[in-house]
């Protein structure tokens, strides 16, 4: 059975159980038909992946891996802002007429900045006191930058991760301002859970703790019947994750390197609504 599911299955059901309503309070967001879209929510959640066990994808449903990569490639590896690099439409929303979303994500992973051993962008810096330094406590990458949001067509919601080697594994920390827990939570959690390998795989390092931090875990009103369906489901076996072994460089990995064996889902969940 899947522990990853368990994971999900619980925090649905915290906040479900204990989260606080924003109904009767001023909200930016809205459904398609000009509503108000309120949320049930719980601060702080910090969920726990041993990567070592498995990787945490859901059965509950299918989460899109390939898609899910493809975004995290052109945030840390192809640095762009600009969705004309992405192959889907997950950003059109937010583009401006030029394409690009600003000064956000990869925009902010491309920055060069100087060090004493020279300049290195942030990624860059990563690999590098992973290779020189692994057992630094200074491995960080923040894409929060306040000089810049004014420029950012959306401020980062997944916004930092702090990287720390124990023994031989490298351990990883995303930090997340907000979270959609339906629609975006594994998305984010199987993605950087994808960026640990990809690292681990380049530095020699085996892989070790995956921790999501969210500082508003939520769930959308019109989501809660879609939620409480969805941890009804007897979750599947997790799934195996396979890697191309002979990708050394960390630019060189393509979306087809990355393949799930045995992976068993429930049905999708159809016509979730949107909020704007």
């Amino acid at each position: 059975m899947s522990k990853t599911d368990n994971i999900f299955i619980n925090m649905c059901k915290d906040i479900l159980e204990n989260g606080v309503s924003s109904e009767g309070q001023e909200v930016r967001a809205k459904w398609l038909d000009g509503v108000e879209a309120h949320t049930v929510k719980k601060f702080c959640v910090v969920n726990r992946y041993d990567l070592s066990e498995e990787f945490p994808i859901l059965t509950l449903r299918p989460t899109n891996l390939k898609a899910a990569i493809d975004e995290l490639l052109w945030i840390w590896q192809r640095k762009s802002n600009n969705i004309k690099d992405l192959n889907s439409k997950i950003w059109n929303s937010w583009a401006d007429e030029e394409g690009t979303i600003g000064k956000a994500y990869g925009y902010q992973i491309a920055q060069k900045h100087k060090y004493k051993e020279g300049e290195f962008d942030q990624i860059d810096r990563v690999i590098y006191d992973l290779k020189n330094n692994p057992y630094s406590r200074r491995i960080i990458v923040n894409m929060y930058n306040h000089d810049d949001l004014h420029a950012m067509n959306l401020y980062p919601c997944a916004y930092s991760m702090t990287f720390n080697v124990t023994g031989n594994k490298l351990n990883a920390i995303l930090n997340q301002r907000s979270n959609d827990v339906l629609v975006a939570n594994n998305w984010n959690v199987s993605q950087y859970a994808i960026l640990v390998h990809m690292l681990a795989q380049v530095t020699g390092f085996e892989v070790g703790e995956f921790v999501h931090v969210i500082a508003d875990a939520h769930i959308y009103d019109r989501h809660i019947p879609l939620v409480e369906k969805l941890i009804s489901r007897e979750p599947f076996k997790a799934p195996k994750l396979k890697i191309n072994p002979d990708v050394k460089d960390f630019y060189d990995f393509k979306v087809e390197d990355f393949v799930l064996e045995g992976y068993e889902t429930h049905e999708q969940i159809k016509k979730i609504p949107v909020a704007v």
